[in-house]
């Protein structure tokens, strides 16, 4: 009798495996649901790499809808999410200064596939506008430029169409390399994103070409590249970071430098505080306006179905209005 009981226990315990086996098997084909997972560090390459992923790809984007970038820091669940994916993708040129670290965190034995999606952009160095425009040495500029960037570059890479053109192929690349098996529905997916990134950098070319005025004064030193491609030429209220702090006497500056040029709005941004761009323009007596530097959605345009072509587009029209 106790023999029998013990070889009931046995195959009892035998099975009781099985079954956790098995459904520890179901539990991650769930996770993975035989797609490729992908991790973006912000919106616009989480934007860029649903397109190309489609249906074969799962992407998930590190920071929530209304969060600025530039102070997000990552969490350990956040280590936990990257850790289970096979590729993880990256502004780079300063953006994430959290990166390497994160990316160590990860383990000598990681087999996640990292993409600095920036690579192949000739890169702005410090901060040339604001120096070109105002001529002075600004060592509290440059001290938040380096701050911001050990490589004291402008990481705002993705803004303009043309450099977007870029990092959409480079997220193109790392699709196929971490999946082959279903490269041709990337390849797809990324020729249709390419052709409405190609028109949406024509048009920019061709409407924004035909204005006496180049000026524009921003509230974030964001739009190097957008100003770069489109001869257009940024005087900023903050460094390369939002949250730096002017001194009043580059206040002072840009405020005549809007009257004496008759610059009539100053752009501010949704995701941080419009008090100063809005201070400044009550100061020199002109209206503002938005310009997005599309580094994520308020929930307010995430439940919209607004993303970066849309908003690129409205950027484009207040461009417009500002320069007429």
């Amino acid at each position: 009798m106790k023999k029998i009981s013990k070889l009931i226990l046995i195959g009892l315990s035998v099975l009781v495996l099985a079954i956790g086996a098995g459904c520890g098997k179901k539990d991650d084909t769930a996770q993975t649901d035989g797609k490729l997972k992908v991790v973006t560090s912000f919106y616009p390459l989480y934007y860029f790499a649903k397109e190309i992923g489609g249906d074969e790809a799962t992407v998930v984007n590190l920071i929530a809808a209304g969060v600025e970038p530039h102070e997000w820091t990552p969490k350990s669940r956040d280590l936990d999410s990257v850790s289970e994916a096979q590729l993880f993708l990256y502004n780079g040129a300063g953006l994430e200064g959290w990166v390497e670290d994160f990316l160590n965190g990860l383990g000598s034995d990681s087999k996640v596939m990292t993409i600095e999606a920036s690579k192949g952009i000739t890169l702005i160095q410090g901060n040339p506008e604001h120096e070109e425009e105002h001529g002075e040495d600004h060592e509290g500029e440059e001290e938040e430029a380096q701050g911001h960037s050990e490589l004291d570059v402008d990481p705002h890479t993705w803004v303009s169409p043309r450099s977007a053109l870029v990092m959409a192929a480079n997220i193109r690349d790392a699709f196929v390399k971490a999946d082959p098996g279903n490269q041709a529905g990337y390849e797809e997916r990324y020729l249709d994103l390419e052709n409405r990134l190609k028109q949406l950098d024509a048009k920019f070319t061709q409407e924004l070409s035909g204005f006496e005025k180049r000026d524009i004064v921003v509230s974030h030193q964001a739009f190097g590249y957008l100003c770069r491609d489109y001869g257009l030429n940024q005087i900023a209220i903050m460094g390369l970071s939002p949250e730096a702090e002017p001194r009043s006497q580059d206040l002072l500056e840009i405020a005549n430098f809007v009257k004496e040029h008759k610059i009539p709005y100053i752009f501010f941004e949704e995701l941080v505080s419009e008090q100063l761009a809005k201070t400044l323009a009550s100061e020199a007596n002109v209206d503002t306006l938005v310009l997005n530097p599309l580094e994520g959605l308020t929930p307010e345009q995430e439940k919209a179905g607004e993303n970066y072509l849309t908003l690129s587009e409205r950027n484009l029209e207040n461009l417009r209005k500002a320069l007429q």
